[in-house]
């Protein structure tokens, strides 16, 4: 089976985008919000979660980073941090939150692509 990749973005433009890039590589969903993102990995843990840093009011995607890697459940998705914030600090803050990879926009497709593709093995 391909493996599933579930993106998180409150963008619709970027969900688009990253959904048409990573076809290739797997079964794509797309979600807005955290919220959904969970109610989607109750159903189906994802192999890799592109997941932006900004989800919306209230919402951020560090804190669900961290959710996930604390719990056995989810702690083995390989995931990718999407921001606009592309200080030294921001990334060593996404990465301490247990990102596997973190990814500054605006990024290429291809970037996208290959860093996904790298974290699939």
């Amino acid at each position: 089976m391909r493996p599933f990749i579930l993106i998180v973005d409150d963008l619709e433009e970027l969900r688009l985008l990253a959904m048409l890039t990573l076809a290739p590589l797997g079964r794509i969903d797309c979600v807005p919000d955290a919220a959904s993102a969970v109610e989607r990995m109750l159903a189906e843990v994802p192999a890799v979660l592109v997941l932006d840093v900004m989800l919306g009011p209230g919402e951020n995607g560090l804190d669900l980073c961290r959710e996930l890697k604390a719990s056995p459940a989810t702690a083995a998705i390989r995931i990718i941090l999407l921001s606009a914030c592309g200080q030294q600090s921001d990334i060593e803050a996404g990465l301490a939150s247990g990102a596997d990879r973190y990814v500054v926009k605006p990024f290429s497709p291809e970037h996208l692509y290959d860093t996904v593709a790298e974290l699939l093995g």
